[in-house]
């Protein structure tokens, strides 16, 4: 049997009729370049993600640089975020000359450790290199959201900004003390991703800024389209960061099916719970599960498995493996930031942030999507029985 990593196909044959007629419209139009279309989807996606407002960009990577150049980050600064995560988030610190600070991750859910942040904090105070560091960038890794009461309380103390690196988590829910809140919706701004493996996808990049703050949200308005005031002035410099209609579109057709999908998404991970306890794998420690911490702690999208990431003893081994009985897997992330070449300047050694790099040796991510059938699941697990069989 083949299982891809991910069925795109799948997802457009149920809705091909609707992106058909949305293509055509805008087509129509002729009207391509931000326009109704981008103002209809920002109004629905900050109502959504419970904000008061959302404005559409380029790509999720872009969206984390323009939020960067928005609260006017300079050559120098610092900003922590964590090790472990897809490139751009350490990335676009590094565009604008700002110094990544990287603290490790909790090996429960890969997100930033809320305990070594705070000790990462207390030395910059203790040292007085604490005037530096200007914001922190958590990211809601695999679609669950990092313990943000926790980080917006050092934030506080510290006078920091918080943005988050929702590019995974899109509709992910957190319960704050606040109330349930959404990724995204809890810090000075929160960016997602429309990249095509997402959640909730483009047919292209696309990328998003939410945020409470007017003021913010108008100045993001503005540096998207060079910093353009009116039409030829400009007060800033920006770049063209815009979202174009037709990628906007797809998304509006796309957004009322996202609860549905997700609660498939979380059907199918339920499945390879039961599957692999039933196994016996983890009982013998071959291999573990991810854990969803907010389940039953009253939000229904505790978990959206964006990715579902194993542990598993052998994983090089048992990924090529499984690709020898048409099992797509694939591994994320191979290698952490800070032991990037492109960071090497930032002085990091092996063995800084052993969370992250044991991470690195043993996760694998296998198929999940909305349309995955329990028979490809079974068929899984029965591959990673046989692996292990000898063990």
């Amino acid at each position: 049997m083949k299982v891809p990593f991910l069925d795109l196909q799948a997802q457009f044959m149920a809705i091909k009729e609707e992106i058909r007629i949305k293509i055509d419209s805008i087509l129509e139009s002729q009207r391509f370049v931000l326009g109704p279309e981008v103002e209809a989807l920002e109004r629905e996606m900050a109502s959504f993600c419970g904000v008061k407002r959302a404005i559409g960009v380029s790509s999720g990577t872009d969206a984390l640089l323009v939020c960067l150049m928005a609260f006017d980050i300079k050559p120098g600064d610092e900003i922590i975020t964590t090790p472990f995560s897809f490139f751009a988030t350490a990335g676009a610190i590094a565009r604008l000359q700002a110094r990544p600070i990287f603290c490790d991750i909790d090996p429960l859910t890969y997100n930033l450790d809320p305990n070594k942040l705070a000790y990462l904090l207390e030395k910059g105070k203790r040292t007085k290199k604490i005037a530096r560091i200007k914001g922190i960038i958590p990211v809601h890794l695999f679609g669950q959201c990092a313990d943000m009461d926790k980080i917006l309380d050092l934030a506080n103390t510290y006078n920091l900004f918080i943005l988050e690196d929702a590019a995974q988590a899109i509709a992910a829910e957190y319960p704050s003390k606040k109330g349930v809140k959404k990724a995204g919706s809890m810090g000075l701004a929160g960016i997602l991703s429309f990249y095509p493996t997402k959640n909730l996808n483009a047919y292209g990049d696309g990328g998003m800024v939410l945020t409470n703050n007017d003021r913010l949200a108008e100045k993001i308005m503005r540096l998207r389209v060079h910093g353009e005031r009116k039409r030829y002035f400009y007060d800033m410099i920006g770049g063209n960061f815009r979202l174009d209609a037709l990628q906007a579109g797809v998304l509006r057709v796309k957004l009322p099916y996202l609860n549905l999908w997700l609660e498939k998404r979380q059907e199918a991970a339920a499945r390879y719970e039961a599957l692999f306890q039933a196994s016996g794998l983890i009982e013998r420690k071959m291999i573990s599960l991810p854990l969803a911490v907010y389940k039953n702690k009253g939000v229904k999208n505790y978990h959206t498995y964006h990715q579902f990431i194993i542990r598993a003893k052998k994983r090089n081994q048992l990924q090529a493996y499984l690709k020898e009985r048409g099992v797509e897997t694939v591994v994320y992330y191979p290698r952490p930031l800070h032991l990037q070449k492109c960071f090497e300047y930032l002085g990091y050694r092996k063995g800084e942030f052993p969370e992250a790099e044991k991470a690195a040796r043993e996760v694998l991510a296998l198929p999940i999507y909305p349309e995955i059938t329990p028979e490809q699941q079974k068929y899984i697990v029965d591959c990673f029985e046989d692996f292990y069989k000898k063990d």
